[in-house]
């Protein structure tokens, strides 16, 4: 099954700074990294600083894939940036695998970027228009150019380069003797900073990638702030005046790590109370609530408590097949979503079953996936999907089908049921959601959900077709 089959909401990319004297950076951004992977799986790459000089390895593929001993052996430095990928802008090819790297002076700058913007168009056409070279396809070269481009340290070439960035970043970018991490003014994706246990610091994209390799959670990056991480501490600048925070919603409901924290809350935690809300909203008898692993997991356990259906693992994943570049032959191709799922006959015969999934996108996971539990015996299927319909595409950073292949943007719950051959399908409501996470909504971005874009949308034709339909944009 290859990286873009299926019916889920693409992952963001994954990105992680290190600036540590007297440690191995390389085999700590190694790590980091593998807490990350869920963010990305189609490349991963590491860039090490020394001082003097800047070495980077990137290739396709896993982190585990692309670094071994030597190669980890041969990234020497005391700072170090990682970067995992999954393609939202640019094909799948090793030009656009990060970090992406720019000639500088007599230096270079290599920069891991999560994101998109929505002006890369103009702004390459004006690079190139400069004289600048923009070989790759990805909008993250087209920020380290205009990076290249500044005078000064590169922290000020940063503050100078956000005002022209339009979109949502969260960014790493490292010289041969600096290191500094970047968020856009709304915040859209996340960006932690935390801090060794012996001197130095750290950016990564998520906590879990804190944790992984013994930092301290120290603070989110601010929204508009561009931060250079230094050996004995931070220095931080307020580039832009904070737009939001507009942090993506899908982060809580699918992205992150269940063990990362947002806000102080972790995200199981957020994900369990979505399925206790769904419950109070949408309860229905049955004999099991199953979870689909791993993300409608807590969810399904949140649904449970609520509802007092007993919770089954009545599905087993196989773990090694979701993200495979291989793909498979006609006939396993006919297998569907057994390629990722087995259902538990013995658990399942004869039972009504309330199935919890995170989101629903084109539906044909979900059409497949009730195939399969009927199949193994189920009376009864009950779709409960955690979060509210994906009515609008993502321009953010999330690889979301088009709107006219969204399944709710076209049909009610009653259609998706009939669909999918569900017996009845019921989604988490937006004030629910909300009180899943606790957090006033003006805090997210909602716009999958709302078609309320807080950035303008990538072009003129754009936010006219958008604005036609009943969606709204920021004004540029």
């Amino acid at each position: 099954m290859s990286a873009r089959d299926g019916d889920r909401p693409r992952e963001a990319c994954g990105v992680f700074g290190v600036r540590a004297p007297g440690r191995d950076v390389a085999r700590l951004a190694f790590f980091a990294l593998h807490a990350l992977q869920h963010r990305g799986q189609e490349s991963a790459g590491i860039a090490t600083a020394d001082g003097s000089h800047v070495t980077v390895q990137r290739d396709l593929g896993l982190v585990d894939d692309v670094f071994d001993e030597p190669s980890l052996r041969s990234l020497t430095g005391d700072a170090a940036i990682g970067h995992v990928r999954y393609s939202t802008t640019g094909a799948n090819n090793w030009e656009n695998s990060q970090p992406v790297v720019c000639g500088r002076d007599s230096g270079i700058i290599a920069l891991g970027h999560n994101g998109n913007l929505t002006n890369a168009d103009r702004l390459r056409g004006e690079l190139v228009g400069n004289g600048a070279s923009v070989s790759a396809g990805s909008d993250s070269e087209l920020i380290a150019a205009l990076l290249a481009a500044q005078p000064g340290n590169l922290l000020d070439a940063v503050c100078a380069t956000m005002p022209l960035l339009q979109g949502a970043y969260s960014v790493v970018a490292l010289t041969e003797d600096e290191l500094v991490a970047f968020r856009d003014p709304y915040g859209v994706r996340p960006l932690a900073l935390g801090r060794l246990a012996d001197e130095g610091w750290c950016a990564a994209s998520e906590t879990c990638a804190l944790d992984q390799v013994g930092a301290e959670f120290e603070r989110e990056v601010r929204p508009g702030e561009a931060v250079r991480i230094g050996v004995a501490g931070t220095e931080s600048r307020q580039a832009m005046a904070p737009a939001g925070p507009r942090l993506c919603i899908f982060e809580s409901i699918y992205f992150a790590r269940p063990d990362s924290l947002l806000d102080g809350q972790t995200v199981w935690e957020s994900r369990h109370d979505m399925g206790r809300e769904l419950a109070r909203e949408s309860g229905i008898a049955a004999d099991l609530v199953v979870g689909l692993p791993d993300s409608g997991t807590p969810a399904a356990i949140g649904y449970a408590r609520e509802s007092g259906i007993p919770y089954a693992e009545a599905v087993v994943r196989n773990r090694y097949v979701g993200r495979s570049f291989i793909q498979p032959d006609p006939e396993l191709r006919q297998q569907g979503v057994r390629l990722k799922f087995n259902p538990l006959p013995s658990v399942i015969g004869g039972k009504r079953l309330v199935v919890v999934d995170d989101s629903i996108v084109r539906g044909t996971t979900t059409r497949k996936t009730v195939a399969m539990l009927r199949e193994a015996g189920a009376a009864e299927v009950h779709i409960r999907v955690s979060s509210p319909p994906i009515l609008w595409p993502c321009y953010y950073g999330i690889d979301m089908a088009d709107r006219e292949e969204l399944l709710a943007a076209h049909n009610t719950p009653e259609q998706i049921a009939e669909l999918t051959a569900a017996d009845s399908v019921a989604y988490l409501s937006l004030p629910g959601l909300q009180r899943a996470i606790g957090r006033p909504s003006d805090g997210f971005c909602r716009a999958c959900f709302t078609g309320e874009y807080p950035i303008p949308v990538p072009d003129a034709s754009d936010k006219l077709r958008f604005e036609g339909a009943g969606a709204t944009v920021s004004p540029a």
